[in-house]
């Protein structure tokens, strides 16, 4: 597909990575970002746990686990300015509710080549006992995403022949003879390669362009932006494997994020084209909830860390969370590609979780060479 021209519908990570690897790589003539907010990686690029994942979050699906111990090294090396590891990480594993026991997280971590220690016992001693079996340092580190973004915007300057174009929203695409048209907010734009990295808003361009709908269950999402007192803001905190939390650094905002499975989701719903009417993506984020959760993550986080009882809340990030329906049982986070999707040279893709960008690129690399 050398000399070819490429239309990509989406400015996040995944989107702003793509437009590189057709141009670096896969010799594209010119490529086009289209993103509808303001400016790009402004959504989920930007509002997650900024964890650049190892494997541990993952003991009930081995491949999501081992492919982001494969990816890691490539997203440390590529984008090591925008990492940081100045914390110690640890993982908990909750006596009760968990699905996993430490014994088996040991296992599991043992089966991926993910290394693992028991917690010192200054850090053990942060933990309720009754309530925590086993606790672990692990290496996981965060990322800065508004670093991320810059190293992005920087090489797509130096690179040349990819145009973004932000407040652009992506209405429909159409075949054209040989090409595909894509109708925006600034006209209509025509090239031999469409692909659609919209993340939770996939469906709502499908259905426009009146091609399959991709089954995908929607969350509207709340994580508490939280500060920390010493040793715990320079530390990483997840209990696991069930209705628990994650306190993660937040590097753009010289905080953490509390996020927990059980209160961060305040909606979800379906998609799978079958529903008389689903709610958009984008409307239910523009009608936020008026409560936080904020207090019941706290309460709950009090029962297995009394000690982060200084905890406390400055503001909340909201998101759609999107993921394919299937992995609602194992909480595995496949990568969604899909080539010629309903028209020739449309391709949607949606990835699960930023570093695992790298297999979308080894797809994009054997089905566009």
């Amino acid at each position: 597909m050398r000399g070819r021209d490429a239309i990509i519908i989406g400015g996040g990570f995944y989107g702003l990575r793509i437009a590189l690897h057709l141009r670096q790589k896969l010799g594209f003539r010119s490529v086009l970002v289209l993103e509808r907010e303001p400016q790009v990686m402004q959504r989920a690029s930007y509002v997650n746990q900024a964890r650049v994942h190892n494997g541990y979050h993952y003991p009930r699906s081995i491949l999501t686990a081992y492919r982001s111990r494969v990816n890691l090294p490539y997203f440390l090396t590529e984008f090591a300015d925008a990492i940081v590891d100045n914390f110690d990480h640890y993982y908990a594993i909750a006596s009760r509710l968990s699905r996993t026991n430490g014994r088996q997280f040991e296992l599991f971590c043992d089966r991926i080549g993910a290394t693992y220690e028991p917690a010192e016992p200054r850090a053990m001693n942060w933990f309720n006992p009754q309530m925590v079996e086993s606790v672990y340092l692990v290496t996981e580190p965060a990322f800065n995403s508004v670093t991320l973004r810059s190293i992005l915007l920087d090489r797509i300057a130096a690179v040349g022949g990819i145009s973004v174009s932000t407040s652009d929203e992506a209405f429909h695409v159409e075949q054209a003879g040989s090409a595909l048209s894509v109708h925006s907010s600034t006209g209509i734009h025509k090239a031999e390669v469409v692909i659609s990295a919209t993340y939770s808003r996939l469906n709502d361009l499908h259905r426009s362009s009146q091609v399959a709908v991709i089954p995908v269950q929607h969350e509207l999402t709340e994580m508490a932006l939280v500060e920390l007192e010493s040793p715990f803001a320079e530390s990483g905190i997840t209990v696991m494997d069930g209705p628990f939390f994650s306190l993660m650094p937040y590097p753009d905002r010289g905080m953490h994020t509390l996020s927990h499975v059980r209160y961060t989701p305040h909606h979800r719903w379906r998609e799978s084209g079958t529903e008389p009417f689903s709610p958009r993506p984008s409307t239910e984020l523009e009608s936020l909830p008026e409560k936080s959760r904020f207090r019941e993550m706290y309460a709950d986080v009090l029962r297995y860390v009394p000690a982060l009882a200084t905890m406390r809340q400055v503001d909340s990030l909201w998101e759609v969370k999107t993921v394919l329906t299937k992995s609602d049982k194992d909480d595995s986070r496949p990568i969604l590609f899909k080539p010629d999707h309903g028209l020739k040279n449309l391709t949607t893709i949606m990835g699960g979780k930023l570093d695992n960008v790298y297999d979308v690129l080894d797809e994009l690399s054997s089905y566009y060479a």
